[in-house]
């Protein structure tokens, strides 16, 4: 239930956030940014993706597992360019927020914009599982956020042109 309510808290920010872009020009305001997906941590992994899928109607967009089979995160897709990320909770990572994850449509740029307002952010390096750019940022409050730039060969890239 926790994880629910930190989800519904995400996307409830997401849609607050979103009121700006859409009143600016439709799609993304002059940041070249937008709200892609929000991460939890779950304790109980394959109940949370069961919830998420047959109670929620999400459908699975990609998933990652180790060699053994361990999960590693699943990205549900709720809308064409709206994700939910679910990783295992661990002693490290207990259930509840992971992290936000934004789109940018040129990493470098984005990056670049970010260092001259004193955002410390690393350069974007590609990402072993999605092939998708990233970087992350972390706020005053310590909360993460992914920076993303989604290549045509990028599993999230797949899954919104795959979408109907």
């Amino acid at each position: 239930m926790r994880g629910f309510a930190l989800f519904v808290a995400g996307v409830g920010m997401g849609i607050l956030l979103m009121q700006s872009v859409i009143a600016q020009d439709g799609a993304r305001n002059d940041t070249g940014m937008k709200l892609n997906h929000v991460a939890i941590f779950a304790k109980n992994f394959d109940a949370e993706v069961a919830y998420y899928t047959k109670s929620m109607g999400f459908r699975e967009a990609f998933a990652f597992r180790e060699p053994n089979g361990a999960p590693i995160l699943t990205y549900l897709q709720i809308s064409r360019d709206t994700f939910l990320e679910i990783q295992p909770a661990t002693a490290e990572h207990p259930a509840g927020f992971s992290h936000v994850g934004i789109e940018t449509i040129d990493a470098k740029a984005t990056i670049a914009r970010l260092r001259r307002m004193g955002v410390k952010v690393s350069d974007a390096t590609p990402s072993a599982n999605s092939g998708a750019l990233l970087t992350n940022e972390i706020d005053p409050e310590g909360i993460r956020s992914e920076l993303l730039e989604f290549g045509p060969t990028s599993r999230q890239r797949k899954a919104m042109n795959a979408w109907k």
